[in-house]
């Protein structure tokens, strides 16, 4: 007789979190084998009145890692958005899951991460490693940029998306899409050892984009290419702090590469579907 899986979800209030658990429920998982991992169990009210566990759990406090991890078989491991020691986090998560005896971590890594030059990337490989040293059986899910990453009402606002890609092209996807990926991931088998790059079918230009906005809003929206400097001037003009918008012109450079762009469809494989079309995906932009 086969034991159903125990499966939590770190970050289970944020945007990539939530979406999986509900994604799992729409798979026939009983809401009873899901935990919901938070750091303030108060916002988790709807999760739990789903009949879904909530545990509090924090990265940078390993003793709630372990206790929440209890019992659990299965793990969707969100990467942290709090880049404070951000591999230390990791690191504390990944030992925890060990500990607890988990059977699966399924990580949220960055598209390309092995090749990839990004800034971003550099956490996520070191993560990478962490788990091969971990013994813990594990999955990687290379996720992609979300379409979500862009401002589409903004740039309806202000008649432009700004960036330093060129004319080099990326593959976005909504949250929902790479939500339904790792919900596929973690209730069925044979996915340890695999690694995934999720990203959509379509490969899109920042022009097309904005030439796509441009037509479903019927406003002018052009896209304004800068240099990876301008951009990181233009958006600490915008209020971002420092660091974090040299890290997103850094990103931007990174497509220059080709480093968030793939022809592989291991997104769609798992979803069962092609990937959400990027008409489809602005105009769920413009009117949410």
């Amino acid at each position: 007789m086969t034991t159903t899986p125990i499966i939590a979800v770190t970050g289970a209030t944020g945007h990539l979190g939530h979406l999986t658990l509900q994604a799992l429920l729409e798979r026939g998982v009983p809401a009873g084998n899901l935990v919901a991992l938070v750091r303030d169990p108060a916002k988790a009210s709807d999760l739990a009145a789903q009949g879904i566990q909530v545990r509090q759990a924090d990265y940078k406090q390993p003793g709630t890692l372990r206790a929440a991890l209890s019992g659990v078989t299965r793990l969707l491991f969100v990467s942290s958005n709090d880049f404070d020691d951000r591999v230390g986090q990791h690191r504390n998560v990944i030992e925890a899951a060990r500990d607890a005896g988990v059977d699966l971590i399924a990580y949220t890594s960055l598209l390309n991460a092995d090749r990839s030059g990004m800034i971003l990337a550099g956490d996520h490989q070191a993560t990478e490693a962490i788990l091969r040293e971990s013994g813990v059986p594990f999955t990687l899910l290379r996720n992609g940029w979300y379409t979500e990453n862009y401002d589409l009402k903004g740039a309806v606002k202000n008649g432009a998306i700004l960036g330093a890609a060129g004319n080099h092209a990326l593959n976005p996807a909504p949250r929902q899409d790479y939500a339904e990926a790792a919900a596929a991931v973690l209730s069925s088998d044979g996915h340890a050892g695999q690694t995934y790059e999720l990203a959509g079918d379509e490969a899109i230009t920042l022009a097309d984009l904005a030439a796509e906005v441009a037509r479903q809003s019927g406003q002018p929206v052009a896209y304004h290419d800068l240099s990876a400097e301008e951009y990181a001037r233009t958006l600490v003009g915008f209020g971002v702090s420092e660091g974090f918008a040299h890290v997103l012109a850094d990103s931007d450079t990174g497509i220059t590469r080709g480093e968030l762009a793939t022809d592989r469809r291991d997104l769609s494989r798992l979803i069962g579907r092609p990937t959400t079309p990027v008409t489809q995906a602005v105009q769920a932009a413009l009117t949410a």
